[in-house]
């Protein structure tokens, strides 16, 4: 090839570099995706009850309340997959699903790696014991106990920090902590003696021990308040954005009253704002 055709071939790729990076040919957003397709595919753990769970092989409960509320504005067709805790917030990275519709607890470290909507629930984390146990009486008193809770859950964090604020304090760690795949796997641990009192959200921690009166007594929380929430990829904001707009529209019509008082029989406020920590997406 002479010169003058390598000059005039070069000339092209500018031409054509230009062409391309001066273009509006965008990658399409998750929120796109969806309006395009028509479809919607979710990531759920259906063994948290009220949130989600199964019933008579379908996904019920308060937060399948809400997303049924949400695909509807959207008027597409609904993918709802039933997966273990543990691959949830890594199957939303990984592209598996366009986002998570199951309660995650916000937290620092998450909020910085996951794009969360504005609250659904509270989400304190709690101690609940077996009716009756006269040696619990405050958190304080899991010093030297078998704990129970979720394995890879905000609440096993948040039971882990409270081990080390008693060690602060001068009080023996637990004896042991004892991690289970789902929450009401370490309920039942609690029920047969396994362990000696478990850690969860206190809306949970509440139902539970409200339809097992006499089995269960709530004991106290091991954190601050704080909520529990849905999220997107850290991309995705505008779908993350719709989402929470959904959730305030529900909460101002009424209607996130009238599904907790169905699910959980009280009421939970949902705030607009200050929910998140600093540094979140």
């Amino acid at each position: 090839m002479n010169s003058n055709k390598v000059l005039a071939f070069l000339r092209l790729l500018v031409s054509l570099s230009i062409i391309f990076t001066g273009s509006s040919v965008f990658a399409e957003t998750t929120f796109e995706k969806i309006k395009r397709t028509g479809k919607v595919t979710v990531g759920t753990e259906a063994a948290f009850p009220p949130f989600e769970f199964v019933e008579d092989g379908k996904i019920v409960g308060y937060g399948k309340d809400i997303l049924d509320y949400i695909v509807a504005d959207m008027n597409v067709e609904l993918n709802q997959l039933d997966l273990p805790w543990q691959g949830i917030l890594p199957g939303v990275l990984a592209g598996k699903f366009d986002f998570v519709a199951t309660s995650v607890s916000i937290r620092t470290e998450r909020a910085k790696k996951y794009a969360f909507t504005v609250p659904i629930a509270e989400g304190t984390n709690w101690v609940m014991k077996r009716s009756g146990d006269a040696s619990i009486n405050s958190p304080d008193d899991l010093s030297g106990k078998v704990v129970c809770t979720q394995l890879a859950s905000g609440s096993e964090k948040a039971t882990k920090e409270w081990e080390e604020d008693m060690k602060s304090r001068g009080l023996k760690g637990f004896k042991e902590l004892k991690l289970f795949t789902a929450h009401p796997e370490a309920t039942l641990a609690l029920a047969n003696g396994t362990c000696d009192a478990q850690t969860q959200t206190v809306p949970n921690l509440a139902v539970v021990s409200k339809k097992q009166k006499g089995v269960f007594e709530l004991v106290g929380p091991i954190t601050d308040k704080t909520y529990m929430a849905w999220v997107t990829r850290p991309e995705d904001t505008d779908l993350r954005d719709y989402i929470s707009s959904k959730i305030l529209e529900m909460r101002d019509k009424g209607l996130i009253d009238e599904i907790q008082d169905k699910w959980f029989g009280f009421r939970m406020p949902i705030p607009s704002e200050g929910h998140l920590p600093e540094g979140a997406l």
